[in-house]
């Protein structure tokens, strides 16, 4: 496989590198801020994830080793996702909301579609077969946020010399959650408080923030290039862990019920029939 390589081929939205022998890089350019559209996904996300680990499996040699395991060195990885270097202010900004309600005429039953779209990436990242580390150069908000925490580790801009927050911001216009985003939170976040500054606050967490909450494991200063320093030196100490195939057959009991769920019908509450219903019980 000769890499660089772009998805999908005809206009690329995504690059993934092969810097080192048991590193990728996958750089998100669609757009400056990376909207996570039904075309990114399906036609750029979800190809290039499959596409890294098939050139992992290569060197992968399954099971315990033995004395004459051919695998000691190979089977190595790790995986690091990245925001648009060039423009430094944005890792996602989540779902395409804005353009969605625009098409749908202000309709917010569009999302349970669209969260079906999603809900195949989660699913992928949260069952990775190589350590995944986010490197948030910039905001990461909604569901953005949410794919950064299904990576397996997170470093983040230190925010001082431009502005970076980590934030779920649909309680501020009005959108609903899929039930996968709370469970994501309770799976790995117990902290009740946390929950509501997430969710029913909308807090806009600074890096230093999110540290101290746990929702990043490192915060760095500079630039991009200092964010992709700090989070390939982790992949380094971190590559081991796939050699023997079990890293992303582990994951899946770790996140069970969150995959179960999210392979079920979505019923997510319409806000406006739910506000028609209130005024007809009231």
């Amino acid at each position: 496989m000769s890499f660089p390589l772009k998805f999908p081929a005809d206009a690329p939205l995504l690059t993934i590198t092969h810097p080192k022998p048991a590193l990728w890089v996958l750089e998100m350019h669609n757009g400056d801020d990376n909207r996570l559209t039904h075309h990114f996904i399906q036609k750029g996300l979800l190809p290039a994830l499959d596409a890294v680990e098939r050139d992992w499996r290569r060197n992968v040699k399954p099971g315990p080793p033995t004395k004459d395991h051919r695998g000691k060195e190979g089977g190595r990885g790790a995986l690091i996702i990245v925001g648009k270097r060039s423009q430094q202010k944005f890792f996602s900004n989540g779902l395409d909301f804005d353009n969605l309600m625009k098409q749908h005429n202000n309709r917010v039953d569009f999302i349970p579609g669209l969260i079906g779209a999603y809900n195949p990436l989660l699913r992928r990242l949260l069952t990775y077969p190589l350590p995944v580390i986010a490197a948030l150069n910039g905001h990461t908000f909604a569901a953005g946020m949410i794919m950064a925490l299904c990576c397996d580790y997170r470093v983040m801009v230190d925010g001082k010399t431009r502005n970076a927050w980590m934030t779920m911001n649909e309680i501020h216009f009005g959108a609903t959650l899929p039930p996968t985003f709370p469970a994501l939170f309770r799976t790995k976040y117990p902290d009740g408080h946390l929950h509501r500054k997430v969710f029913l606050e909308g807090h806009r967490f600074t890096p230093s923030e999110a540290l101290e909450a746990g929702l990043v494991d490192h915060i760095v200063s500079g630039n991009t290039d200092a964010v992709l320093a700090k989070a390939e030196e982790l992949a380094s100490s971190l590559e081991h862990l796939a050699q023997l195939g079990g890293y992303g057959v582990m994951k899946y009991e770790m996140y069970r019920p969150i995959l179960e769920l999210s392979l079920k019908d979505l019923h997510i509450t319409n806000i406006v029939a739910d506000d028609e219903a209130a005024k007809a019980r009231l």
